[in-house]
């Protein structure tokens, strides 16, 4: 039986982070429809951080920016 071998290709970085780090304070726009539809999924559920790839800080104000998004009517609580 050959085992297939799992390719680590390395931690995917923080889309909202830099070389130098995370930078402060972390915001996040919560006008900004069409990125944060990228973190939500088709159900309207957001995505962890293992899916979306983000750091703690940036995870935590993208949570943010969705519920204000949701709470004005740009982004729907639940998909289609």
């Amino acid at each position: 039986m050959i085992r297939k071998t799992s390719s680590n290709k390395g931690r995917t970085r923080c889309r909202f982070c830099t070389k130098e780090g995370c930078p402060r304070p972390a915001f996040v726009d919560f006008k900004d429809v069409s990125s944060l539809k990228k973190m939500v999924s088709g159900q309207g559920k957001m995505f962890s951080r293992k899916r979306s790839g983000l750091c703690a800080t940036y995870q935590r104000a993208v949570s943010a920016a969705v519920k204000r998004a949701r709470f004005i009517g740009l982004l729907a609580y639940v998909g289609e």
